[in-house]
């Protein structure tokens, strides 16, 4: 990269007099270059050095110099409110020292100022933050353990371009913006300020004060890496992310082959605070650490190969659930703290379980404290209300034609993906960034400069984040929410694609759950649900999700979806889920659907687990997931050929009238295949003739009527010999019995 011409800087070595007007706005709390007046500077006709400081609480402060023969120096105290000056006639160059205070009750304290040290950011840094180019931009805004000079504290960095003056407040100031105001570099609005001192766990905010003149809600740290652990989790906390040693490096090496689209992925989909908690302990949470041995075995015996985990970023209101973000770059401290989450990750990859997390660029929350109208101006977000705001969720909608803005997403996925070991970002709500009309009526949003609805901006952005994330991290997936026909969505940017690697097929699991929540009577009615979705199977790499979005806001779970009794219920959920796992695409549940949660999912309360003991029926449908799962990634013709027409075939589409389909799913060599057949009524179907395209023995590998499922049995136990009665469009045929509300699954002996 060429080298970039170096940005003015500003310096510290000023000749100046402290003005009656820069004491009066130092004292007010709103001088916008404190820099100018508080700390170390040459007065004018080399009349020495002059040291100023703001110290509200102080009666008394000495100047202590180090290594020069300058002796302590007592400080006038030049306004009442607590500026004070010393003078040194005789220095001829910027002192270092740190200060002495003695309070109203005779305590004395010795600290090093913070106006005495030079920018922590460097001419380079300045310049990509500016332009919004600096992927790692995490590692210089926000709050960082440093060591300037010999000193150790904490650095301090916020972009606000359009803010009068940005402070640091915190415990160690008594939030106080007056006490901490920070350096302005103006020509790209980045404040930043070096506080010796602070050290790991120091609460802290920034304090704005528009151009206006008018103060602002306490702002949080946007690249802080940890937050409060008490509510209301608003403040951040400083923390580090260095000193966790990694044990994952096998499953690193070789998670690009774990995810790719020709290996097996079936998904387990979490919400950390309800999975399991603590009720003997008021119903506390797990935390990462203790989740982590729990959450993996559980998975591990279970057979699913990766988890994905509802937002984990800070967000105070629990009830978002995660979707409405503050803390972008911060592990939620409800479990812990950011080491315990990467202990976390690595438990799950040492024991071969992908991490996969659910990420929000769509919109975040209109919290005062949080990125809404951060600095005095709609800086993150659209200035046009049209633009600006999420009619349905009342939220704000990021500006992604700003470059900083879209480098702060941007980065924000870099380093969820390097930091913590991720596998995987699915993005949330992609629909509502891509059309600027969605959820909006006539009216009501700007069309884009060629008249349309598309958010030009928008696709520019998730084009370019996919380049990003996958030129970085090679292994990794990333995966979109998208619900509209919008084409291309898992295709490459340089075909003309989002360039995400999997999207959720909204379609297929809208079209199944209606079918599947109809009484069997009037199924061949909407037999068209059932196969309507091999119409568009391969136009996208397809994730077939039942997520927490079908089973919260009145629409209870997949169990009460199921119409008749609770036979029938727990019938229909296991014929279902091994029609899912035989049709093309990768495979995503939520939590207590394996075991056929009666309740709607409470993100309050644990997931019923107890439900396990109570008859054969959810215990059975739990052994019949983890069997599914078991076949789905041994067997290479339910997952390696999923999104091309090869890997699936019809035997018969069209037997509405008894509610049956059939089909096959086969491998690369084209060879090996497993035989599905899914009879969706409660009758029996005896002597059902399929024909299959190879002679010789079929056996019944898996049969969700069997009664260790909770089934009544009924199938064919012995297997089946095809006889030479060409049926179907094939040389060969079947005579099979279909059990009530059942899937076979047959695969035919070797030649």
């Amino acid at each position: 990269m060429p080298r970039v011409p170096d940005p003015p800087r500003l310096t510290t070595e000023r000749r100046v007099t402290a003005l009656p007007s820069d004491i009066q706005a130092i004292v007010r709390g709103d001088h916008s270059d404190p820099f100018a007046v508080l700390g170390p500077h040459r007065l004018a006709g080399d009349a020495g050095v002059a040291v100023r400081a703001f110290l509200p609480f102080a009666e008394t402060a000495r100047v202590l110099p180090l290594g020069t023969a300058e002796g302590a120096r007592p400080m006038e105290r030049i306004h009442a409110d607590g500026l004070f000056e010393a003078r040194f006639p005789a220095a001829s160059a910027l002192l270092a020292y740190r200060l002495e205070t003695t309070d109203e009750r005779g305590q004395v304290r010795e600290f090093d100022d913070p106006y005495r040290f030079p920018s922590t950011l460097s001419d380079y840094d300045l310049h990509l933050l500016g332009e919004g180019t600096h992927y790692k931009a995490y590692e210089k805004l926000g709050a960082h353990l440093r060591t300037l000079e010999g000193v150790a504290g904490v650095a301090f960095a916020v972009w606000a371009p359009n803010a009068r003056r940005v402070s640091v407040v915190g415990d160690f100031n008594q939030w106080d913006g007056r006490r901490h105001p920070m350096r302005c570099h103006p020509g790209n609005g980045l404040w930043e300020i070096f506080i010796p001192g602070l050290g790991e766990g120091a609460r802290y905010k920034f304090e704005l004060i528009s151009r206006a003149g008018k103060p602002l809600a306490l702002k949080a740290d946007p690249y802080a890496f940890a937050f409060e652990p008490e509510t209301p989790r608003t403040a951040a906390v400083v923390s580090s992310l260095e000193g966790y040693e990694w044990g994952d490096a096998e499953w690193m090496a070789e998670r690009g082959r774990r995810n790719a689209p020709d290996s097996p992925v079936a998904i387990y989909e979490v919400h950390l605070g309800s999975w399991m908690r603590v009720p003997e302990e008021d119903n506390r949470f797990l935390t990462y650490r203790e989740l982590a041995p729990k959450l993996a075995a559980y998975v591990e015996e279970m057979g699913y190969t990766h988890v994905e985990l509802l937002p984990v970023m800070e967000h105070p209101f629990y009830g978002s659930w995660g979707y409405q973000t503050i803390g972008y770059f911060a592990p939620t401290r409800r479990y812990g703290a950011p080491h315990d989450f990467m202990s976390f990750v690595d438990h799950l990859h040492q024991r071969g379980i992908g991490v996969i997390l659910d990420w929000a660029p769509a919109h975040f929350p209109r919290d005062p404290h949080g990125l809404g109208y951060f600095d005095g101006t709609y800086l993150y977000e659209h200035e046009d209300p049209r633009q600006r705001e999420h009619p349905d969720w009342g939220t704000l909608v990021f500006n992604y034609g700003r470059n900083e803005v879209a480098n702060f997403l941007i980065g924000n996925a870099l380093y969820w993906l390097e930091r913590y070991h991720v596998d995987g970002l699915r993005v949330d709500a992609v629909a509502s960034m891509l059309y600027l009309d969605y959820g909006r009526k006539p009216g009501e949003w700007v069309p884009n400069p060629f008249g349309g609805n598309e958010d030009l901006e928008a696709v520019a952005f998730l084009k370019r984040f996919n380049e990003v994330a996958y030129q970085y991290h090679p292994g990794i997936m990333t995966i979109a929410e998208e619900s509209t026909a919008w084409p291309m969505v898992s295709r490459p940017t340089y075909l003309g694609g989002l360039g995400f690697g999997f999207k959720w097929n909204m379609g297929w699991m809208h079209d199944l759950l209606d079918y599947m929540s109809r009484d069997p009577v009037h199924r061949k009615y909407h037999h068209n649900q059932l196969t309507f979705g091999l119409l568009y199977a391969w136009h996208e790499n397809f994730i077939l999700p039942l997520s927490h979005d079908e089973v919260v806001h009145g629409k209870g779970a997949l169990h009460g979806k199921m119409p008749g009794d609770d036979w029938q219920k727990f019938a229909n959920l296991r014929a279902f889920y091994a029609f899912m796992y035989g049709h093309p695409g990768k495979k995503l549940l939520f939590m207590g659907g394996e075991f056929g949660q009666t309740g709607e999912w409470d993100h309050d309360q644990s997931l019923d687990w107890a439900l396990l003991e109570m008859g054969p029926y959810h215990g059975g449908l739990q052994r019949l997931v983890k069997d599914l799962n078991r076949l789905y990634r041994s067997e290479a013709a339910l997952h390696q050929v999923d999104f091309d027409p090869a890997g699936f075939q019809w035997i018969d589409c069209s037997d509405w009238e008894q509610s049956v389909v059939s089909f096959l799913r086969r491998a690369r060599n084209g060879e090996d295949f497993l035989l599905f057949v899914s009879n969706f009524t409660p009758v029996p179907r005896h002597g059902y003739r399929l024909g299959v395209p190879r002679e010789g023995f079929y056996r019944e590998c898996l049969n969700t009527d069997a009664g260790l499922y909770g089934g009544s049995n009924v199938g064919n136990p012995h297997g089946a010999w095809a006889e030479p009665t060409a049926w179907q469009g094939q040389p060969h045929s079947l005579v099979l019995t279909l059990p009530p509300l059942a899937t076979l699954v047959l695969k035919p002996s070797p030649r």
